[in-house]
């Protein structure tokens, strides 16, 4: 059973919740509506041996849910006049001008257009754990298409890109922006870069025992996942420590909801204004929309967030969300004003929807 706080007439999220909880090892849900809190809930276990119940404040890793947390800080860079949206990339940084990425704009290369979705040739996979080399190898690589053409989904390069144009435009690194102007003033539980003195509350993680199916393996799906060197060697400390901007954040359901929130209420967070409505606007605009590269779907990129035409954040399609490997997710509908955060431990095989997500959604929006 959950444990937490689900409002009147919610109850059908905790029954929903408490009848997947025999899916899971350990989980989180959270949602707010118009900056108040209506649904926290929590069960399971946090680890795999089920020796340690899954706490209010156990925090998890979510992956890609990171990006669209690294999105509102980009959009508060831009909001603040420090980077340009429709400025190339390498106007902040020279080096990604490199074999014909000179014109791609920060925009484009915040919807995934900019045509480095990996590393085809092989690397260390210890790369990954060195943002600064790692994102000079990326600035190096030749795009697998041109650069504005089409969307590939970026799944870990996208991360170092937006942190180095983070560091260059506003003189701190993502995850330090994230925390001392969004995250401790707000009072959310949540970091892109975990210290080791928050290890000890963060759930393990079980990986799926089967990948997703992306269809044809191109070239593009190739860089992007299918080689032994695409991914970064989990479980190290150096993993949670560092900053990587679509990878590495870990929070609590709550947090992922309350970020989330941004893009329930055009840019408020418990009613703090974060961005302002012409920063909200320039985040949550279309920057391409069609199949995508390396994702096996049609995807309705904004400015480093999902928008939900193929409706899996909820009933409607103005809602914006983003998912993370293995299941976790987090939504902001500005329709409804809700924002929902689902975390867990036990990953699926699912790239997209999930159908524990799915499940829960569903039983929120039927009691809205």
């Amino acid at each position: 059973m959950a444990d937490g706080f689900v409002a009147p007439g919610f109850e059908r999220v905790r029954d929903a919740f408490d009848s997947q909880l025999s899916e899971e090892i350990g989980a989180g849900f959270a949602a707010t509506r118009d900056g108040e809190v209506f649904v926290d809930i929590w069960g399971g276990w946090a680890d795999r041996g089920q020796s340690r119940t899954w706490a209010q404040d156990t925090i998890v890793p979510v992956y890609s849910t990171t990006k669209g947390v690294s999105a509102i800080v980009m959009a508060l860079l831009a909001d603040r006049g420090l980077l340009d949206y429709e400025a190339a990339t390498a106007s902040l940084w020279p080096a990604f001008s490199a074999q014909g990425k000179d014109r791609v704009t920060i925009a484009q290369t915040l919807a995934h257009q900019a045509g480095v979705p990996g590393f085809l040739e092989p690397i260390d996979n210890d790369l990954w754990l060195d943002p600064p080399a790692c994102a000079e190898a990326i600035a190096a690589l030749a795009p697998l298409w041109p650069p504005g053409s089409a969307s590939g989904y970026h799944p870990l390069t996208w991360g170092y890109i937006v942190g180095e144009l983070a560091l260059r435009a506003g003189g701190r690194s993502l995850g330090t922006i994230l925390r001392e102007d969004i995250c401790v003033p707000l009072g959310i539980d949540f970091s892109i870069g975990t210290p080791a003195s928050e290890h000890a509350r963060a759930a393990e993680i079980k990986k799926p025992s089967q990948g997703g199916d992306f269809g044809e393996i191109t070239p593009p799906r190739k860089a992007a996942f299918f080689t032994p060197w695409a991914s970064v060697k989990r479980g190290a400390t150096r993993w949670r420590e560092i900053e990587i901007p679509s990878a590495n954040g870990h929070g609590t359901a709550l947090a992922v909801a309350r970020l989330y929130e941004v893009y329930a209420t055009g840019g408020l967070i418990n009613g703090a204004r974060v961005l302002s409505q012409e920063g909200y606007d320039a985040l949550t605009k279309r920057r391409w929309k069609g199949d995508d590269l390396v994702l096996p779907y049609d995807i309705d990129w904004r400015t480093g967030i999902i928008g939900n035409s193929n409706r899996i954040y909820g009933p409607n399609p103005e809602a914006f969300g983003h998912s993370g490997h293995g299941g976790s997710f987090g939504s902001g509908d500005p329709v409804a004003g809700v924002s929902i955060g689902y975390v867990m431990n036990k990953q699926s095989h699912h790239i997209m929807a999930d159908p524990r997500a799915l499940k829960l959604i569903d039983a929120l929006y039927s009691c809205l």
